[in-house]
């Protein structure tokens, strides 16, 4: 499932997957797959991102229901 809740909260905050990428400790091509619904991140990774995004995990990573 894509997570264009994740790819909408690093556009807000104006940086491109390399930027959130390099921030996180990851390669830009993880953060690719991650927005695609290609990969699922670690918590670590996912507390990172959140916290360089200034979201919850919920905002990011929690399905709609």
């Amino acid at each position: 499932m894509k997570n264009l809740k994740l790819k909408a909260a690093r556009a807000g905050r104006d940086l491109s997957q390399d930027e959130l990428a390099k921030a996180a400790g990851v390669s830009r091509q993880t953060i690719s797959a991650i927005e695609k619904g290609d990969y699922n991140p670690t918590i670590n990774l996912c507390i990172s991102i959140c916290r360089i995004l200034g979201k919850t995990l919920d905002e990011l990573f929690w399905p709609d229901e």
